[in-house]
């Protein structure tokens, strides 16, 4: 969609520079200076868009808990003192 907003201004700026009248060049200008800069936002919502995680690969509240209590208890057995050899 954001690539007919960048034909249309070229369409604009075309008719622009053809024309005779002040008042429709103008117009036309503006026009296109208007679907320029949609096109521009357009192209920055699909990087934007593109660029974003997918919600099924967030942790819920609970699946972060229960990663940490098990880090906890890793990190609980790894600092613990061993017991010395029986001898």
């Amino acid at each position: 969609m954001s690539w007919l907003f960048l034909l249309l201004a070229l369409a604009a700026f075309a008719v622009a520079f053809k024309t005779s009248s002040v008042a429709l060049a103008t117009i036309c200008l503006l026009v296109a200076l208007g679907l320029l800069v949609a096109w521009v936002m357009g192209l920055l919502a699909q990087r934007v868009g593109n660029s974003t995680r997918d919600d099924a690969l967030m942790l819920d509240p609970q699946e972060l808990r229960r990663l940490r209590e098990q880090a906890e208890a890793r990190r609980a057995a790894a600092s613990a003192p061993s017991e010395p050899p029986a001898a």
